[in-house]
């Protein structure tokens, strides 16, 4: 079992880059994970209540477990570094979003794939266009580049690397 998976990384509390290229770094050294590649960074506009803007980035994984597995991972991670959840779109130090496990469609209680709003978010779809081009979302049956197009990217702004 050797399955591509897509998932969004965001962060606005804290050092959110620090953050981020710490929870990349975690990614990789998960047993069953292997880091296929990393977008760049990008600062964001954030959606809901009044809070700091994000950094924003995608990553593709090459991962050998279940697809519940692996969000349970990801959960896991956002909890080691701190991340709270109280109400929805509130400000966090760590999101991680499962976006695409291969072309899998499934609809559980506590996950659904491909992620059910990546098709409508910027801030998601510019960083995966990045890395993932030609990934077809297996819902609309579009390639990422060509989701991008119909999105609104003006609040995405790439982050100059330091």
């Amino acid at each position: 079992m050797n399955v591509r998976s897509a998932i969004a990384l965001g962060s606005n509390l804290g050092d959110s880059r620090a953050i981020l290229e710490a929870a990349i770094e975690t990614l990789a050294q998960t047993p069953g994970i292997l880091l296929e590649a990393k977008s760049s960074w990008y600062k964001t506009k954030a959606v809901g209540p009044p809070q700091p803007d994000y950094i924003n980035g995608a990553a593709i994984l090459r991962v050998d477990m279940l697809p519940q597995l692996l969000l349970k991972t990801l959960l896991q991670i956002e909890n080691k570094f701190g991340r709270v959840r109280q109400q929805r779109w509130e400000a966090r130090t760590l999101d991680l979003d499962l976006l695409l496990y291969d072309d899998l469609i499934l609809n559980t209680p506590n996950l659904q794939l491909p992620h059910p709003r990546m098709r409508e978010r910027a801030f998601v779809l510019v960083p995966l266009a990045e890395i993932a081009p030609d990934w077809i979302e297996p819902i609309s049956g579009y390639a990422i580049k060509q989701l991008v197009k119909a999105v609104d990217c003006s609040e995405v702004h790439r982050l100059v690397s330091n």
